[in-house]
């Protein structure tokens, strides 16, 4: 009998770890799964030395972007580009304007924040955005907070801009990035959007709450 109460024991022992054990898995996955929100994204950044060297590479097929010095990527990270009907426009580019607590200007959305603009092209820029892992923009790039961030502080005026279809990096470092996908991401309130807040915000790589 005392055999037997042992047996029972050592059996809801183990299935008591492996409830535990399934917990921590499910906690882990929700983890990794928020993870994909991009303001939870923190890209690492190598320092820049030579600026005269510096140049940023955006695929719009892959929805990259590298900040590069010669041939080594100081930072990658995903980003949105524009739609079919709304393109992201290719070429080689200079980022001529930046403007870190910038906002939209044109209806629909004029007052809508475009934190740490960096233009190329009249009315394109690279900014922050909420990203998608599909091409979702009227032709500006949206960046995740920290990496739009990093990139602005990385970046002078002056810094040319190749956009294409395809960069080599894609079959690299671009592989190794994580999908981000905003779109169950509720928008912050516009109280919030329209205030002065929401700079102070990103200077800190943050926006809202999240």
């Amino acid at each position: 009998m005392l055999t037997s109460m042992n047996s029972t024991l050592t059996r809801r022992f183990f299935q008591t770890i492996a409830v535990v054990a399934v917990a921590a898995a499910l906690s882990s996955c929700a983890t990794k799964k928020g993870g994909h929100y991009s303001v939870h994204f923190d890209p690492p950044a190598k320092p820049v030395t030579n600026p005269s060297a510096l140049k940023v590479k955006l695929s719009t097929g892959a929805q990259r972007v590298y900040v590069v010095q010669g041939n080594e990527v100081l930072l990658a990270t995903p980003c949105s580009v524009g739609t079919a009907s709304t393109p992201t426009p290719h070429g080689t580019f200079t980022i001529y304007n930046k403007q870190a607590n910038r906002r939209r200007v044109s209806q629909p959305g004029a007052g809508y924040p475009m934190t740490f603009w960096m233009e190329f092209k009249s009315a394109y820029g690279m900014h922050w955005g909420w990203v998608k892992p599909y091409p979702c923009t009227h032709g500006c790039v949206r960046l995740p907070i920290k990496s739009a961030q990093k990139i602005f502080s990385m970046v002078p005026t002056g810094t040319p801009l190749i956009i294409a279809s395809s960069h080599p990096e894609d079959a690299t470092i671009g592989k190794t990035l994580p999908v981000l996908d905003d779109s169950s991401l509720a928008d912050p309130p516009m109280s919030y959007m329209l205030s002065a807040q929401v700079f102070e915000d990103a200077k800190k790589g943050k926006i809202y709450t999240y």
